[in-house]
């Protein structure tokens, strides 16, 4: 496994992290035995950057899994904590009609201890925002986050979903070391932001860096899934966005196959090329899969295989990544 430092406050990550959202939401049925071991497999192999959320473990709101994702992450890794860089994030709150944000001073200190207590940790090593909260100045929001830093219970602030105004703003409070968005073959919005996370010294963690396992080469269409899985609805998988995407990829795959490498790797690896400070975090409860994974960190893509890549895909894959209406909004 190679190593990166995600922006200039000293950050260092494995080049592949693991996003564990899917522990226990989002992705069908669950088993936890099944996530422990993708976790602990992927300590083997490297990996030292796990992600979680404090709303991964609200599946009721959803209707799907309620299992506490942060706590099942903390078992998984206690044997091993102090090796580890451990990601959570504040935000969002419950209410009458389901969900919304909160991203108040005092509802970020609760989330905070809760985490802590949670993971079972002393320390969260990134705590990010999760969704920027209109209804709170960004400069409270960094001050409630440097006090935590201030007072040993974070090392690192994130912000998720954020544009480059709202950065600023942050940065200015309390250093920004990552931002968060989704970045992929088929998800390119962010790259508008690239310049000025270089231009501040931030990171940028890359969440369905694989299209929510479109770039797998084992999509379905969205009616096989289970219903409690996102694909369902996702746009990307709806008729006529899906066929073409189905292309895409059986093109990708083949210069995979090519290079002896498979489509997620060839995809991941692809993201790393993008630059120094990229970090992409794929989530599976496969073990094979987190070999998979892993093992994309040591692909070298040329100057001639990224061209390809480009024609294959030149502006993202078919299909918006959201529904209308809940994509966030960037200022």
């Amino acid at each position: 496994m190679h190593y990166r430092t995600l922006g200039s406050q000293g950050l260092r990550v494995s080049a592949v992290g693991y996003g564990a959202m899917g522990l226990t939401m989002a992705y069908g049925p669950t088993n936890e035995q099944e996530g422990v071991a993708a976790v602990r497999r992927a300590h083997e192999l490297g990996v030292t950057f796990f992600d979680t959320a404090e709303i991964y473990g609200w599946g009721e709101v959803y209707g799907w899994d309620d299992r506490n994702n942060e706590a099942l992450l903390g078992r998984a890794v206690k044997d091993f904590r102090d090796e580890v860089v451990l990601a959570t994030k504040f935000g969002f709150e419950r209410t009458a009609q389901g969900l919304g944000l909160n991203s108040r001073p005092d509802n970020i200190r609760k989330v905070a201890d809760n985490s802590l207590r949670f993971l079972g940790t002393d320390h969260i090593d990134v705590l990010y925002q999760h969704r920027v909260d209109p209804d709170v100045p960004m400069e409270e929001v960094a001050g409630a986050v440097k006090e935590l830093i201030e007072a040993g219970k974070v090392r690192h602030f994130g912000l998720s979903e954020a544009g480059p105004q709202t950065i600023r703003r942050a940065h200015a409070v309390q250093p920004v070391s990552v931002l968060q968005t989704e970045y992929s073959l088929f998800e390119r919005d962010v790259e508008q932001l690239l310049p000025a996370l270089e231009e501040l010294g931030i990171g940028l963690v890359a969440y369905s860096p694989l299209g929510r396992g479109f770039i797998t080469g084992a999509a379905k269409p969205a009616a096989e899934y289970d219903p409690t899985d996102m694909r369902t609805f996702d746009p990307r998988w709806q008729p006529g966005n899906y066929e073409k995407n189905v292309a895409a990829v059986d093109q990708l795959a083949g210069l995979a196959k090519s290079k002896g490498i498979t489509v997620s790797q060839l995809a991941l690896a692809w993201l790393l090329a993008q630059g120094e400070h990229i970090v992409p975090i794929p989530g599976t409860r496969s073990v094979a899969r987190i070999e998979e994974n892993s093992a994309a960190a040591e692909v070298t893509l040329t100057d001639s295989d990224l061209a390809a890549i480009r024609d294959i895909l030149p502006y993202g894959g078919f299909g918006a990544r959201y529904r209308e209406g809940e994509v966030p909004t960037w200022d």
